[in-house]
C-alpha cells in the first residue's frame, strides 16, 4: 500500500497534532502576564527598585511576543524558529535604530508635516529589514509575508515600547515613578495589536507576492509601494490622532474668538462640550485607524486562504 505524501509546505497548524493544554500565545499571555503582574506587587510593596528592569522588558516584549508565537503557529515550514528570532531582535534593533538617527536628521515638529515623516521613516525602516531578511529565503508566500512582516513589526513595538517605559520611569517629579511605567505598559499593551505588527504584516504581503511572481524580491514594485505608502498613512495618522481630534473638535464647534487665539499660537480655552467631544474623537480616530489595518490583513488572510484552496 502507497505512503500517502502531503504537498509541500504544509503550515504548521496542519502538523500539528491536536491536545488539550493551552496554545503557546496562550501560555505566553497567562504565564507572563502573572509573573509582570507579580513582580510589579512585589516592587510596590517592598520598594526594590532592582525589580524595575524586570518589570520595564517583560512587559514591553509580553504582548509582542505572544502574538508573534501565535503568527509562527500559521507559517510555513520554511520560516523556521531562528528566522523568526533574527526578524524579531533585527527589527526591534536596527528598526529603533535606524528610525531615531533618520527622525533626529529630518523631523523636528510635531506637526502633521512630522507625523507623515515618522510614518515614512518607520515603516520605511522595518520594511528595509524585511528586505533584508526576505533575501535569505528560497521560496516566498503572502501567508510568510503576513507573519515576518507581523514579526519584525512586533519586534520593533517590543524595543520601542521598553525605550517609553524607561522614559516614563524618570519623568516623576519625585524620583523614580513605578506607576508611570506600569501605566506605560499597560496601555501600550493594550494598543500593540493594532500597531506595527499590524502595519508591517500589509507590507510584508505586498513584498512577497510580488517575490513570489518575480522570483526575487524586491521594493521598488507598484504593489510593494502602494502597500508602504497606505501603512505610512496609518502610521501617521494612528500618532496625529490627538492633533487630529483637537482640530475636528475646533473646526466643528470653534468660535470666532478661539480661532483668533488658534491662530496667533495661544491656548485655546475649551469649554466642557469641547472637552468632551475631543476626548471621543481622541478615542474614535485611532479605532478608526485601527479598524482599517485590521480589515486590510483580514482582507489578505482571506486571499490567502483562497489562494491555498
Amino acid at each position: 500500500m502507497a505512503t500517502q505524501t502531503f504537498p509541500y509546505p504544509l503550515t504548521r497548524r496542519a502538523t500539528v497534532v491536536h491536545r488539550r493544554h493551552l496554545a503557546p500565545w496562550a501560555r505566553i499571555v497567562l504565564g507572563g502576564g502573572a509573573l509582570w503582574l507579580a513582580t510589579v506587587v512585589i516592587t510596590f510593596v517592598t520598594g526594590n527598585v532592582n525589580l524595575v528592569p524586570t518589570i520595564i522588558l517583560v512587559g514591553a516584549f509580553l504582548v509582542p511576543v505572544a502574538f508573534v508565537a501565535w503568527a509562527f503557529d500559521h507559517a510555513d515550514a520554511i520560516l523556521t524558529p531562528s528566522k523568526i528570532f533574527t526578524a524579531f531582535l533585527y527589527g526591534g534593533v536596527l528598526g529603533v535604530l535606524g528610525a531615531s538617527v533618520l527622525e533626529a536628521a529630518f523631523v523636528h515638529n510635531t506637526s502633521m508635516t512630522g507625523f507623515v515623516g515618522v510614518g515614512l521613516i518607520e515603516e520605511g525602516v522595518k520594511l528595509l529589514v524585511l528586505w533584508l531578511m526576505a533575501r535569505q529565503l528560497g521560496r516566498w508566500t503572502m501567508r510568510d509575508g503576513l507573519v515576518l512582516g507581523a514579526t519584525v513589526g512586533f519586534g520593533f513595538a517590543a524595543f520601542e515600547s521598553a525605550g517609553y517605559a524607561f522614559q516614563a520611569l524618570f519623568d516623576g517629579q519625585n524620583g523614580l515613578s513605578l506607576l508611570g511605567v506600569v501605566e506605560t505598559e499597560l496601555l501600550r499593551g493594550i494598543l500593540t495589536p493594532f500597531g506595527h505588527g499590524l502595519w508591517t504584516a500589509i507590507a510584508g504581503a505586498a513584498l512577497f507576492a510580488v517575490a513570489a511572481r518575480r522570483g526575487r524580491v524586491t521594493v521598488w514594485a507598484r504593489p510593494v509601494l502602494v502597500a508602504y505608502a497606505v501603512v505610512a498613512a496609518l502610521h501617521a495618522l494612528w500618532d496625529a490622532s490627538g492633533l487630529a481630534a483637537a482640530w475636528l473638535t475646533l473646526h466643528l464647534t470653534g468660535t470666532p474668538q478661539q480661532w483668533a487665539q488658534a491662530r496667533q499660537g495661544l491656548a485655546v480655552a475649551a469649554t466642557p462640550a469641547q472637552l468632551h467631544l475631543d476626548a471621543v474623537l481622541s478615542f474614535a480616530l485611532p479605532a478608526l485607524d485601527a479598524l482599517v489595518g485590521l480589515v486590510l490583513v483580514i482582507a489578505i488572510a482571506l486571499r490567502v486562504r483562497a489562494r491555498e484552496r
